[in-house]
């Protein structure tokens, strides 16, 4: 099975007889670890062999895959000198998202080494490798550069595996993969070379994974003229002598799905939140409908592809002035293979003509009338249609965005539907599929040289591109640091810690002091458990008194657990973002420790500590709750704080916390937002208006849409506010497990009382003789609008923020609220833009 030229209908209509002979042959073949006959899956590889690099035993891995080391292999044969001069190591450091196998070992090299597979049958293959960019002894990991060659394709150039990794830190991959196809013809041997790019780099590998795959899956059967060429008359193939490079594969409005839960193939099928511009509301429910593969064989594609979907729905006046769009960034230069999979399984949608849809690729016409019931032949039939793209951006533009867009028949708007989407590059006519890297430096261990290096390299830039305008920085900078003589402004640095192997640095100017390890422990007489203020999933908080400028400071200490891996990049995040922002109602970053393991921020100390302990779980003996008047002025500030993150610094700045506890109270009850772990930049381009992230946040003030798409805006924000507006309210919790389930949700019960007009039964028996009626209703229409379901529902901060300044109006203290020692947001100056007056940002001119 698997050899010479069978059609894929043939190959599917014998697989289940051929079982017990694939098994027999799998027995006997020594280069196989094939899953068995009783195997569920539709495709079984004639040749899989699983190559644990730098190992020398065997290995089982997390979907049961049996791994073999590559030492004493018959695969990495010692008599080729080259390969005599490659060493194995295994991984310093692991870290909790890289599995064991295979990225527990390595085999590194300074020179050339190659693997050869010489027993694996003729057909087309899939080639995965393998690596995680991570410190294996003295090996630096940004000097990891190299080449990768598979027969005469080059698969990588100059290959930087850590730049590669690095910006898929957020997400939580810190190891990466790149999967190919190339065909084997009859007599040939599969040979895999890696070369370090010069002198000064090496090249490493984890594993290597080959398996045959079904014949003529991804290229063109040679009976067969060719798939469609967007925007050319004429046909493409993708013949037996081409190399393919995926680029992408995605479960259309699904979740993940691991190897394991592939076809036989042990492919990964990402979810798409993070690629959509647009979406009103489009991912389908998982169907339970049996699928019929009449038309394709059942292992193109998992089932759970076929059974989620995103759609444009039947409205007609939304879907004139709505496309479902996907961007996916891709190399320039080449062209792609890109595979669409479809299946029609709304009950509503059954005979030919039911929907069309047009369906748009590089933003070019692939379909004027794409219409699955008439591809497939029913309901509940999978279909996949196949399109060539060339891809050329401007000179010099490495990447460029690779479109797909599915729009309802502007003549009936009946909606659309796309299921899954495969990308593949192709090799250009010099058998190369290797792309260019990314245009940041890797960022590595500092060490004194690295510092010094980066202090040349600025100093050089700077001293090439002197102008008048940089003399005048240059003096105003010599005269603050003169009157500020005890102050250290950053240059760039590295964040380390033992505890990862993953470094992050900053080229930020930081508005904040970097403090000694010597000044904390005094500070905190030497981390004092009876200093310790308050505990967060960041660490302790300490409080103590710390020099600044020659006085003594109230400050609270915030120290990074030790072995947080959350920590490091909250550590950064909080730096980066809280150091650049002045704002009377922001908790001030006095400064930072990144001495030796610890990592430390210092803040303002806040004698009134959070609202959350002032409106619940509070000893009224000793506390006094806090009145309406006071609470009105509390959400305000909060307010106008949020406000200016999003449309008051130079960069949009999406908070992703806000909650109760981190709203903290000075001594004059001014609240400060704190805690800047988890914020993001938000987007600035008009096309896109989110931020697609991993969801992260508290429970309970969670916005369901971010949860529910994993796309981030300012209005994730606003929804979290509402939920604080309620606490305000009500002074109880966000989640309760002590009440009725229908109160268990703060968030939930309030919108039911308030649309029953019960609203004033739930407020805190302590405020109720002090509200006026007009106040409240104003407040708690404010709250449930900020609480929509539909972020584009829900009120901007700055309409918030005009609410609750009417809010104090209508409690008849407007003029004491407003005008309390700041300045009021409501006025006209602040609607002629001098917000930014606030604001000490390295760039004056804000946004």
């Amino acid at each position: 099975m698997g050899k010479g030229n069978r059609s894929n209908a043939y190959l599917w209509a014998t697989l289940q007889p051929c079982f017990t002979s694939l098994y027999i042959a799998f027995l006997l073949h020594h280069v196989t670890s094939t899953v068995g006959s009783n195997s569920p899956f539709p495709y079984i590889p004639e040749d899989e062999i699983n190559l644990d690099c730098g190992s020398s035993g065997n290995s089982t891995a997390l979907d049961g895959r049996t791994w073999i080391g590559d030492e004493n292999s018959i695969f990495f044969p010692v008599e080729h000198l080259q390969n005599n001069a490659s060493l194995t190591a295994s991984v310093v450091q692991q870290s909790s998202s890289a599995t064991r196998v295979p990225y527990t070992t390595a085999r590194l090299s300074l020179s050339p080494f190659s693997y050869i597979f010489s027993s694996v049958t003729a057909g087309q293959k899939l080639v995965r490798l393998y690596f995680y960019p991570a410190t294996y002894g003295t090996f630096d990991r940004s000097k990891a550069r190299f080449s990768v060659k598979a027969g005469p394709f080059t698969l990588l150039r100059n290959f930087n595996a850590a730049l590669m990794a690095d910006p898929d830190y957020d997400s939580g991959h810190d190891t990466i993969f790149r999967e190919f196809c190339v065909n084997i013809e009859e007599g040939q041997r599969l040979n895999i070379t890696l070369t370090p790019s010069d002198s000064n780099s090496f090249a490493f590998v984890n594993g290597i994974e080959i398996l045959s795959m079904p014949t003529y899956l991804y290229y063109t059967p040679s009976d067969d003229q060719g798939l469609p060429f967007i925007g050319q008359e004429k046909l493409y193939q993708v013949v037996n002598g081409t190399a393919l490079m995926m680029l992408y594969r995605i479960n259309v409005g699904g979740s993940f799905i691991s190897p394991a839960g592939d076809t036989g193939m042990f492919r990964s099928w990402n979810s798409d939140y993070k690629y959509l511009t647009e979406d009103l509301t489009s991912e389908l429910p998982v169907s339970t409908i049996e699928l019929n593969f009449s038309q394709i064989p059942p292992y193109t594609a998992p089932e759970e592809v076929y059974r989620t979907a995103r759609t444009i729905g039947i409205n007609r006046s939304s879907n004139k002035l709505y496309n479902l769009t996907w961007q996916l960034p891709v190399d320039s230069q080449f062209d792609y293979l890109v595979r669409l999979h479809f299946c029609e399984f709304q009950p509503e949608f059954k005979a030919v003509g039911d929907r069309r849809f047009l369906i748009f690729i590089a933003n070019q016409t692939a379909e004027k009338a794409a219409d699955v019931i008439r591809w497939s032949g029913g309901s509940g039939v999978p279909v996949y249609r196949d399109y060539a793209v060339s891809m050329f951006g401007l000179e010099g533009q490495k990447r460029v965005n690779l479109s797909i867009a599915i729009s309802a028949d502007p003549e009936r708007y009946r909606g659309a539907i796309l299921n899954g989407i495969e990308i593949f590059k192709v090799n250009d006519t010099y058998g190369n599929l290797a792309g260019p890297n990314p245009n940041t430096l890797p960022l590595t261990l500092p060490t004194a040289t690295k510092s010094n290096n980066n202090r040349i390299k600025i100093t050089a830039i700077v001293g090439g591109g002197i102008s008048g305008i940089i003399v005048l920085l240059i003096l105003g900078f010599l005269i603050l640091r003169r009157a500020k003589t005890s102050w250290r402004w950053r240059r760039p640095f590295s964040f380390h810690t033992s505890k990862s192997t993953k470094t992050h640095g900053s080229l930020l100017p930081y508005l904040c002091r970097n403090f000694s390890l010597a000044e904390i422990k005094a500070a905190t007489k030497n981390f004092d458990q009876n200093s310790i203020i308050g505990v967060g999933g960041f660490g302790d908080v300490y409080k103590g008194y710390i020099h600044v400028d020659g006085e003594a400071t109230h400050v609270a200490i915030k120290r990074l657990k030790p072995g947080s891996q959350q920590g490091v990049q909250e550590f950064r995040t909080e730096i980066e973002i809280l150091s650049q922002l002045r704002h009377h109602h922001l908790v001030s970053l006095i400064g930072y420790c990144n001495d030796g393991n610890e990592m430390i921020l210092v803040y303002d100390f806040m004698p009134g500590g959070t609202l959350c302990s002032h409106l619940y779980d509070t000893d009224i003996s000793h506390k006094t709750p806090l009145p309406w008047n006071q609470r009105l002025q509390i959400c305000l500030g909060a307010a106008r704080a949020l406000n200016y993150l999003h449309i008051g610094a130079e960069h949009p700045i999406i908070h992703r916390d806000v909650k109760s506890t981190n709203i903290l109270l000075d001594e004059k009850w001014t609240a400060k937002v704190s805690d800047f772990g988890l914020s993001k930049f938000g987007t600035t381009s008009t096309s896109k208006a989110h931020v697609s992230t991993a969801v992260k946040g508290s429970f309970g003030y969670l916005d369901p849409e971010y949860y529910r798409r994993q796309q981030l805006t300012e209005k994730s924000d606003v929804y979290s506010f509402g939920v604080v507006l309620f606490e305000v309210l009500c002074a109880r919790p966000p989640i309760m497990h002590t009440v009725e389930h229908e109160e268990i949700s703060l968030a939930e019960w309030a919108l039911k009382c308030y649309r029953n007009g019960k609203l004033g039964q739930i407020v805190d028996p302590l405020l109720k003789a002090e509200i006026e009626p007009e106040c409240l209703k104003k407040f708690g229409e404010i709250a449930v609008n900020c609480l929509h379901d539909n972020g584009t529902e829900r009120p901007s901060m700055n309409d918030v923020v005009w609410g609750l300044e009417l809010a104090l109006q209508l409690q008849g203290s407007a003029e004491k609220a407003i005008f309390h020692g700041e300045q009021s947001f409501a006025s006209k100056e602040y609607q002629d833009g001098l917000m930014s007056m606030f604001s000490e940002i390295m760039n004056p001119r804000g946004r």
